[in-house]
């Protein structure tokens, strides 16, 4: 990429809304890196969450499309083989599984990493997809609050529960958050919004920070075993979610959001080329890294880094 591509880019993610809008997409896609090989995933198995509509959906399709056997998690089985079988009738040599798991509840991780260890011997990409934004403060019947049982405890244990499974070398994890999470910084103190008022989209831009930082952690971990971990944001795209849980939003933006699919790119060019498997624990958008904070004294305190894997190893009682 030359300077003044890089100028541009620079821009387009700075003013945000050219940047995350489908606006960003166009103008980048003329200068981003080459797409993975059409066969790049043959013969490797995938795992996604949230994968029976938007950016799941278009993750599952995209990845199937590069040749890889995809393990489809979703919590209601019944849209997920609708889901699945709309994605065979534009591919019909896609090789699809079905996987039953709430992210938000550890005992289904627990159930769903059981079986798919019984049934497989490798995993070649685990992406972390499944999300949730509460109208209100809700828990899971664990007792955990909703959005911090999805986006953090569900991904933390499903990583480490798989982590026997995942291919040095080729082994991939990718945690797909927000560009929402730059308005968080990172609380290691009442992680689960025990205490004063609760806002839901404050909830999920703060477990959507937190995903970056375990992002990080888990790439040093795993470094040594030869698995690349990532976090990306997709920008802003029209997916049922952002329909239903931000109504206002969707009527505004809607003509400028990106399709799933556009949404979806840089998740699959992370599981699939070459390049992001030369470094790990980066935060990527449009197939670039990202910086994590903007402003200088925005950056985390190792305090809190620390609290929250504390907090992500009592909770889920997984040994790391």
């Amino acid at each position: 990429m030359g300077t003044a591509t890089k100028l541009l880019d620079t821009v387009l993610d700075r003013a945000v809304v050219p940047g995350y809008s489908k606006i960003g997409y166009a103008v980048r896609r003329r200068f981003w890196p080459a797409d993975p090989a059409p066969d790049s995933l043959v013969g490797r198995v995938a795992v996604v969450t949230g994968a029976n509509s938007g950016l799941g959906k278009a993750t599952v399709a995209g990845l199937a499309g590069l040749g890889a056997t995809v393990v489809m998690v979703v919590r209601d089985l019944e849209k997920g083989e609708r889901a699945r079988r709309e994605i065979v009738e534009q591919l019909p040599d896609a090789r699809l599984e079905l996987g039953e798991c709430d992210v938000s509840s550890l005992a289904s991780v627990r159930a769903f990493a059981e079986a798919f260890l019984a049934e497989h011997e490798r995993l070649d990409v685990l992406i972390h997809n499944a999300g949730a934004l509460p109208p209100e403060r809700a828990e899971t019947r664990e007792g955990h609050e909703v959005a911090f049982a999805t986006h953090v405890l569900g991904p933390f244990l499903l990583t480490g529960l798989l982590r026997p499974a995942l291919v040095p070398g080729p082994g991939r994890v990718v945690f797909v958050t927000s560009g929402g999470m730059y308005a968080a910084r990172l609380h290691g103190e009442d992680p689960q919004y025990r205490h004063g008022e609760y806002s839901g989209g404050k909830a999920y831009a703060r477990t959507k920070r937190m995903q970056v930082v375990l992002a990080e952690q888990w790439a040093r971990r795993l470094v040594d075993e030869g698995v690349v971990v990532h976090s990306t944001h997709p920008g802003w795209a029209a997916t049922p979610g952002v329909s239903g849980s931000l109504p206002g939003f969707d009527r505004v933006m809607g003509p400028l959001l990106r399709s799933p699919e556009q949404g979806a790119d840089t998740i699959v060019w992370l599981a699939a080329a070459d390049a992001p498997g030369h470094s790990t624990g980066e935060f990527w958008h449009d197939r670039r890294t990202r910086p994590t904070h903007y402003l200088p004294w925005q950056h985390d305190d190792p305090r809190d880094r620390k609290r929250l894997w504390e907090s992500c190893v009592r909770e889920t009682d997984l040994a790391v």
